[in-house]
């Protein structure tokens, strides 16, 4: 009874929300970009809900896009949204008008998570935003950053070729989509806070959740006008949970690490955070709040980025035997003769570095990305107004038979002899997105991709699990944006 009466409520309210919005006058535009057919409350959801792609909307977009174009409207409830999916519009708007889609739409349930955009991920384009950017990028996901926790990655990479080993002789398939999970995890923790967390397992989760949560369907997000939306929303309530802990946990490690006296040690993200703290080499207050939304953004976005593609690697690998062959064959020529493998001649891996160019092509690990109109423009001869949402569909451009052959196919000889890589220059090819708010973790997640990657192949052979065989093997995304977790075998290579 309760839930039916929350129910006519919630519908009363949207419909005065409707009729409101129906009177308010809005600016006339030349012409806006085409969509489909739209429905009074609803929008366009409707559409998603008939699609048979209802549970990924990245893949239900692009069927619509067939229809409507590479630059299509859509209304989400009473939020409406662009969705780019053609490598020239994405161009226009990541490069030609860079400066013009700089910022993130804030919806509720990002502010929640993100605390008003304190972090970098969700910070709106401002002269904090910059300042935070510039740290990221000279103090602590540079080059030589990057190279000083190689010692991390080697010797997270050898615990977990270890606990592979010792579980090969019992014949049981391996997790390995739970096992890489932790890897990165584990080597983001320790870079990040200098060791291993005491609740880690109650973090990683948390973080996991607050992602889920974020990146699902919400109604708060589509009404967000709505107090009573947000009111009646689990969603919410669940997020502002998950907040509360993941906070708790950074700012104990906070407030620990800035009481101690080697806190000038720099050999942790945290301790470079908490230097310019003490120092006030900033141009704004970097207050321990800011500090704690930086490192969930660390965790949220660098973490999720180089396990996700792992799976994929390895589920395509698995998949496709002549390329796991060839590209096990070239990892156990280039380190013959060693016990274990190491990143000192990972450069020489020229195939494997098209396998992983490959898998970022089919399997983005963000399947959009999110900017936000500042000021009205025109978009491919569309006009887009100021504070319109833009979807930019990475996954579908990359899978556009316009500017790749057999498109849908793995093939990583496609990239022999290119030009073309990640770094925001080609943008029928932008994994990891382009312009000002490009992924600034690029080098940090390659890092370990390219070697956990190589010490797999090198130490284990891997194969299916009895009974099952490349046909059957399900390669559908999960809702998430996030592989399903496969299983294969691992078996003690014969080493040389």
């Amino acid at each position: 009874m309760v839930s039916l009466l929350a129910f006519v409520v919630l519908l009363l309210m949207l419909l005065k929300l409707y009729i409101s919005r129906s009177n308010t006058k809005q600016p006339a535009l030349i012409n806006l970009p085409p969509g489909p057919w739209q429905l009074p409350l609803i929008g366009s959801l409707h559409h998603f809900l008939l699609s048979s792609f209802r549970d990924l909307p990245h893949r239900a977009m692009r069927e619509m896009s067939k229809t409507y174009g590479p630059l299509m409207l859509l209304r989400l409830g009473t939020v409406p949204m662009l969705v780019v999916s053609s490598a020239e519009a994405a161009k226009e708007i990541l490069k030609i008008h860079d400066l013009t889609f700089c910022s993130r739409p804030m919806s509720p349930t990002r502010d929640i998570i993100s605390r008003g955009g304190q972090g970098l991920i969700f910070c709106p384009y401002n002269e904090r935003w910059r300042e935070l950017r510039k740290i990221c990028m000279l103090e602590l996901l540079n080059q030589r950053r990057v190279l000083q926790f190689r010692s991390v990655r080697e010797d997270e990479v050898a615990r977990l070729v270890r606990a592979i080993s010792s579980e090969c002789s019992s014949g049981q398939p391996i997790n390995l989509s739970e096992k890489l999970n932790c890897l990165v995890s584990d080597i983001t923790v320790r870079i990040t806070t200098g060791d291993r967390l005491d609740h880690r397992d109650e973090f990683l989760r948390e973080v996991d959740n607050a992602s889920r949560l974020g990146t699902g369907f919400s109604m708060v997000d589509s009404y967000p006008s709505s107090r009573l939306v947000r009111w009646l929303s689990t969603t919410t309530r669940d997020l502002e949970r998950c907040q509360r802990n993941i906070y708790r946990i950074i700012e104990s490690i906070i407030r620990e690490r800035a009481t101690a006296s080697a806190v000038a040690r720099d050999n942790d993200i945290l301790s470079v955070l908490l230097r310019l703290q003490k120092d006030s080499a900033t141009q704004f207050t970097l207050t321990n709040e800011i500090i704690a939304a930086f490192i969930l953004d660390i965790f949220a976005a660098g973490s999720d980025t180089a396990s996700v593609t792992l799976e994929w690697a390895f589920s395509e690998l698995i998949k496709n035997p002549r390329v796991l062959h060839k590209a096990q064959s070239e990892v156990r020529d280039v380190f013959k003769g060693q016990h274990t493998v190491t990143e000192d001649n990972l450069d020489k891996l020229s195939y494997l570095h098209l396998v992983i160019k490959e898998t970022l092509r089919l399997h983005p690990p963000a399947t959009f990305f999110l900017r936000e109109c500042r000021e009205t423009c025109r978009i491919i001869g569309y006009d887009v107004p100021k504070g319109m949402a833009i979807a930019v569909n990475v996954w579908a451009i990359g899978r556009d038979t316009k500017s790749w052959d057999a498109a849908e196919e793995f093939r990583p000889e496609r990239f022999d002899n290119s030009n073309i890589d990640f770094k925001g220059n080609n943008f029928e090819y932008i994994p990891f997105g382009a312009g000002r708010r490009i992924c600034p973790g690029i080098t940090f997640a390659s890092a370990i991709m390219e070697l956990a990657l190589a010490s797999l192949l090198y130490h284990f052979d891997w194969e299916l699990p009895a009974g099952v065989n490349t046909y059957q093997f399900d390669m559908t995304e999960a809702a998430g944006a996030s592989v399903e977790a496969s299983e294969a075998y691992g078996s003690d290579a014969d080493m040389e």
